[in-house]
Formats: structure tokens, sequence, C-alpha cells
């Protein structure tokens, strides 16, 4: 128990030591924690301390969504997740910052690697409590590129579920076909570990890699540094006997597609209160306006492109154990008053696939640098073997 004790301890003092620098908490619950550390059962994560997006519920705690339209909002129980890491024996250590209703408009978190610069969105104080040491462990979710790109900025390890695989309950969203919630972690081994207390999915290392590479220049206008890393992981695996591909796949339709489907379930969504228009900000009712304008049959076609690429990349992925390409277009960002682009991630949400954000690569300024990996809702096992491979191989490049 005392060390049960203790790591909640060193949580407390972590955010003492960084949060006036960072930003990235609504409401640290020392009392809660400490007195859930104590019957914290004997299971896998035992006594580990964990952040919680402000989308997600703990029973007795805000959840305000980033929005003064839920200021005050307790929650009367816990998401799914929450319980499930708290019968893991995890305990919530309070609540992180979120973009309003987990959109584009930023809260006040800050990077950890450079405070000028953007942490990401929308589960941005998740991603600088673990960039920061606060906690080894915070919850996300994702729509487009909500956990993503955060954890590319800030260089922790991520993982979104597939959509419809993870309960949503008790997780405010913005689109049924497109929310899933997520985990972030400083390491790709940590991460393993988390989500085996979740699902029980382990690491299946059996073959070599087999990867498709996607390079993402018909999205997005790649920066230098994150194409440098690139190259190297795909050189890097080669070097180790992976089969290494390209991926032929038209993003571009996928990425629009994903934008319309996400319009569309937003404005008729009743997690947001479009009745008070005016106290939402600019980007959110400029999407819920467009969702408003999106005919019906429009968002049917979108669906369908989704049904079809989705059919196609799943038989991809049967033969191949993940597409590697980058989780942001470059380094986070300078200024705070943005959150960066999710293009790179819209064409694999709106396919419902795993995806897992691989940290330790960093341009010349020392900013971190994330690669994206997605991979077969059913062989979860692999993607985290592949993951791991790539997380060494720029551990080998830094010298570390």
């Amino acid at each position: 128990m005392e060390a049960i004790t203790q790591a909640i301890e060193v949580a407390l003092r972590r955010v003492e030591e960084t949060e006036a620098t960072i930003l990235a908490w609504t409401l640290v619950d020392a009392p809660g924690a400490r007195a859930a550390a104590e019957r914290a059962p004997d299971g896998p994560l035992r006594g580990l301390p964990f952040g919680v997006k402000d989308i997600i519920d703990v029973a007795g705690l805000p959840t305000e969504c980033g929005s003064p339209l839920r200021r005050g909002r307790i929650a009367t129980d816990d998401a799914w997740l929450v319980d499930v890491l708290r019968r893991a024996g995890a305990v919530p250590l309070g609540k992180t910052v979120t973009t309003e209703f987990a959109y584009f408009q930023p809260g006040p978190t800050r990077n950890p690697h450079d405070v000028t610069r953007t942490p990401g969105g929308s589960s941005s104080g998740s991603a600088a409590a673990v960039a920061a040491g606060v906690v080894p462990l915070a919850l996300g979710s994702q729509t487009a590129g909500s956990l993503t790109r955060p954890a590319s900025y800030c260089g922790v390890a991520g993982y979104v579920a597939p959509v419809g695989t993870w309960s949503t309950r008790g997780i405010t969203g913005l689109s049924p076909s497109l929310d899933a919630p997520g985990l972030m972690t400083p390491t790709v081994a940590d991460l393993a570990a988390a989500i085996a207390a979740v699902d029980g999915t382990t690491i299946d290392a059996t073959d070599r890699p087999r990867v498709l590479l996607w390079r993402g220049t018909e999205l997005a206008d790649i920066a230098p540094s994150m194409r440098d890393a690139l190259d190297h992981t795909r050189l890097a695996l080669l070097g180790t006997g992976a089969e290494i591909g390209d991926l032929d796949i038209r993003t571009p339709e996928l990425a629009e597609a994903h934008a319309v489907v996400m319009a569309y379930e937003a404005a008729r969504s009743p997690a947001v209160e479009s009745e008070q228009p005016s106290a939402l900000s600019k980007p959110l009712r400029e999407l819920l306006e467009q969702g408003r304008r999106t005919p019906h049959a429009a968002y049917r076609t979108a669906l369908e492109t989704a049904i079809t690429a989705r059919t196609r990349v799943l038989d991809m992925l049967t033969d191949v154990d993940a597409i590697l390409g980058a989780a942001a277009p470059g380094p986070a960002p300078r200024g705070l008053d943005a959150t960066g682009s999710p293009v790179l991630s819209r064409p694999w949400q709106l396919l419902g696939l795993p995806a897992v954000t691989v940290p330790g690569h960093r341009d010349a300024a020392g900013m971190p640098l994330g690669l994206q990996l997605l991979g077969h809702p059913d062989r979860v096992g692999r993607l985290l073997h592949v993951a791991r491979c790539v997380e060494a191989l720029a551990a080998l490049r830094r010298g570390t």
C-alpha cells in the first residue's frame, strides 16, 4: 500500500511543479485519488494514477467539455473506460483540459516541450500531462485527429481503439460513426500494458513486420523533418528484414467524406447545446451550420464511400500488419490560438481503424515528431508489435 500511496503523491507533486506552466488540468482531485488508492483492487494497474479528458465522466466530478454551457455538471457514474481501469486498480487523478466539445477551439494547455506551441487538440491536456511526467496514463478520444495529433506534438504514445470496440458510454461525443476512446502513455510498452488491462489484447510478435508506407503528401504539406523521420523508419525497418510496400488508395476523397459525416452528425447530436449558439465558439457554430446544410443524400454517399474503402483496406490489412505514415504534417505549430491540422487522421478515423502513435523522432529544434500506424481491428496485437519495433528504431537513431 505504501508504494501505491507514493505513486499518487509523486503525481500530485508533479502537478504542483508543472501546472503553472502547462495548464493541463481542469481539476485535480487529491482527496478522491488518495481515497481511491487505499481501496484500489489488486489488478494489473494497481495504484497507477491517470488523467481523464474532460468529456469523459468520472463519478462525482464535473464533466464540463471545455464549455461554459456545461459548467458545474457533475457526473453520477463513471464512463465505461474509467470503470474498467478502476477495476484494473488504476486511480483517476482528475480531469484534463479538452477543446470545446472536443472540437477546434483551444483550451489553455501548452506544449511541455515549448510552451509557445500548441499541444494539439482535443486531447491536449491528457497529452501534456503525460509528456510532462505528471501521470503515466491519460484518457483521450478521437473523432478526427483529437488523440493522434496531440500525441505526436507532445511526444507520447497514443492508441485510438477501433470505432465500436470500446464503449463510449459516459463520453460526450460529436459523431457516433467516428467517435472512439483512447489512451496516452510515455511509451508503446506502457500503452500495450494499459490496452491489455482494458480488453486483454497482448503483443503478437510471431513474425517479422509487414508494412505499407503512406507518405500523405496528397493530403498535406509534410515538413522535411517529418519526411526524414518516415524515410529513416522505412530504411531501418528494411534493415531488420521487414517487408515494406506502398499504399495504393485515394485518401483525399476519404478525408472529404469524413468531414461530411462529422458535420452532419454533430449538427444532430444532443451533446452540443446548439440552441444556445451565442455561447459556442465560431468554429463550432460553423461546423453545426455546415452540418445542418448538408443534405441527407450527401451524408449517405459519404457513409457508402467509407464502407467501400473500409472493405478494400481491411483486405489489404489481412496480408500486412500495418499502414505506416506521419501522425501530423510536422512538429507542433507555434502559437496557441489553433490546434494544428487533423487531416492525416481523417481518412483512417472514417474507416474506424485502430491507430497507434509512436513517439521517438525529433526535429532540429528538439520538437517531437510522431509516426502513426493503422491496423486491422481484429489484429491489434500485431499492430502493437510493429509499433514497438518502430519505437525501438527511433531510439536507436537517437542513441538511447
